[in-house]
């Protein structure tokens, strides 16, 4: 336990002090979903006497007429008895409209599979510039291909993607480089509905702190997990086995998302398992991964515990040119921050980087490196929310509805806890959190799901003057959402990048345009495009607080005004 802690306390001395500490506000969120027709509710038994009631659900944000206005999807869960006469809808597809009010398009859609949600990620896996949705459910999952203007076809039973068992995380990417996205999904515990446990009935599995609680995932037999090969007819090969990220060992899976964490251009892929080891797939560019996670020091926390792991981002938080990983835990275990070393692997710098005092009596979901402020350095969002109802019972223990938590970069290697900002936002038992620019005013929002009732969407109100972009990449010999390409910008002293990723946070889907903070910068002296082709772009003199639209060869080819700060 010292000679991990000891290497993460002397990581943030060595933290590069590019710019002095932040010092403008901390933004101000706003609750609008009500008010803007987000309404329908997340479906729950109250009591959660079954595993497979405390999981769903995820949240997306697509684009789904290309008006370029976000839309939202939430995934809307079921219970036992719901479940066995045929399920509910999986999502539940809002519309954004013109006067910034959302219309529930679900059935007009096609979106009309049942089953019991679980996440959502969002691609299009057939490459003709309409983005499509695939849902992870419990006792089966769903693919819907977008027919344009939201209109969608159920392709599930052609693609050969309907998976089965308890389905959870979702993520696409292009792995093997042939300019089409492929599907990987994790999946949780084995659960039969026909001979479903007794609450509380094992005293060691289904009791929490003393009190009955449902049972696991402790004592259960976990799930393999699945990859889905993109044959480009509209159809899918399960390869996990073959690529060697089937999970051999039945670990819990939960979140999961690729990234280029090596930077050798090929995506890698990062699992969450609950109560297990977490892995953590370096590609061997060869159609098959190399499972890395202990020898690279993700897998478990730096104390060498085994922790309940849930949500997941990619970020470079320090400006160090690589991806560290951020992991949210259960409850009486800090969320994890493993920063990237480089070939010395990642190191837990949670402690140092003072996110695990507040973070440890929470059970954490949906989480994000976002820049909030537009600063030009990543912060961080934790959605919380416990499993177990019963614990309200508990005098003094923690509560089954938990706060929210919004950690500022110091740019020292170290965060700060501003999350009093979010004290008017009532607490409640959240899972998913996606996150993006919603109303396009070059902020980023956070859509998120709370277990049993409707969701909430958090508008970033800004309240400062620094410049931001944002960038919509379409590719041509890349997969045309352009999944895994990485955008590198340099504006005055300070140099950053994201990736595009379809799948992450909590079984939730971000917006797929790549935003940056740029400061008191006005312009980008350079803009790197690196397309999952291969093919590398640069833009140089791109002026600042723009959404723009650049096309893999063309360049940028539509632009569109942020408004003035």
């Amino acid at each position: 336990m010292c000679k991990f802690l000891s290497l993460g306390l002397l990581l943030p001395l060595f933290a590069p002090a590019q710019t002095a500490a932040p010092k403008t506000p901390v933004p101000r969120f706003q609750d609008v979903a009500q008010q803007v027709g987000l309404t329908v509710s997340h479906i729950s038994t109250p009591e959660k006497k079954y595993i497979v009631e405390s999981m769903s659900g995820g949240a997306g944000l697509i684009d789904c007429d290309n008006d370029g206005k976000l839309d939202i999807i939430a995934v809307n869960g079921s219970t036992i008895d719901r479940f066995r006469q045929g399920g509910d809808l999986m999502i539940t597809l809002y519309h954004q409209d013109a006067d910034f009010k959302f219309t529930d398009i679900t059935k007009s859609a096609g979106l009309t599979r049942k089953g019991w949600g679980m996440g959502v990620a969002v691609a299009d896996y057939d490459n003709d510039g309409l983005p499509d949705i695939y849902v992870t459910g419990f006792g089966g999952n769903a693919l819907y291909h977008n027919l344009g203007n939201c209109k969608f076809e159920d392709v599930t039973d052609k693609a050969g993607v309907g998976a089965g068992g308890f389905s959870t995380g979702a993520a696409w990417a292009d792995y093997d480089k042939d300019g089409r996205v492929d599907l990987f999904v994790s999946r949780y515990v084995h659960f039969d509905i026909d001979k479903l446990p007794d609450f509380g009935s094992d005293e060691k599995n289904c009791r929490f702190k003393g009190i009955l609680v449902q049972c696991g995932p402790w004592g259960m037999i976990g799930e393999s997990d699945l990859l889905f090969h993109n044959r480009g007819d509209g159809t899918f090969e399960e390869v996990s086995k073959k690529a060697g990220v089937d999970d051999p060992n039945r670990y819990y899976g939960l979140g999961a998302i690729w990234g280029d964490y090596d930077n050798d251009g090929w995506p890698d892929l990062y699992v969450a398992n609950d109560a297990g080891p977490n892995y953590l797939y370096r590609n061997k560019h060869d159609g098959t991964f190399e499972e890395v996670g202990m020898l690279s020091g993700v897998a478990l926390g730096g104390d060498g515990q085994m922790q309940g792991s849930m949500g997941v981002d990619w970020g470079d938080y320090l400006h160090e040119g690589r991806l560290s990983m951020f992991v949210t835990n259960f409850t009486e275990q800090p969320d994890t921050l493993y920063r990237n070393s480089g070939k010395d692997g990642f190191a837990d710098v949670t402690y140092p980087a003072k996110l695990a005092q507040p973070t440890y009596p929470y059970v954490g979901w949906g989480t994000a490196f976002f820049d909030i402020d537009n600063d030009g350095w990543l912060d961080l969002f934790i959605a919380n929310g416990h499993v177990y109802p019963q614990v309200d019972s508990i005098p003094g223990g923690a509560s089954y509805r938990e706060p929210l938590q919004l950690f500022r970069n110091k740019r020292d290697g170290t965060f700060e806890d501003v999350s009093s900002v979010l004290s008017g936002i009532p607490p409640h038992s959240r899972r998913g959190a996606a996150f993006g620019d919603v109303n396009n005013d070059g902020n980023i929002d956070v859509v998120l799901i709370n277990v049993g009732e409707p969701p909430t969407l958090l508008l970033n109100q800004g309240g400062n003057t620094n410049h931001r972009v944002l960038f919509k990449l379409v590719g041509t010999v890349s997969n045309k959402m352009a999944v895994g390409a990485r955008v590198t910008v340099k504006a005055g002293k300070l140099v950053q990048f994201s990736e595009v990723r379809a799948g992450g946070s909590y079984l939730s889907q971000n917006d797929p345009r790549l935003h940056f903070g740029l400061g008191t910068e006005a312009s980008m002296s350079e803009v790197e495009i690196k397309w999952p082709s291969g093919r590398i772009e640069v833009l140089r003199n791109v002026p600042a607080d723009f959404i723009y639209t650049v096309i893999e060869g063309e360049g940028i080819k539509e632009k569109l005004a942020l408004p003035r700060i």
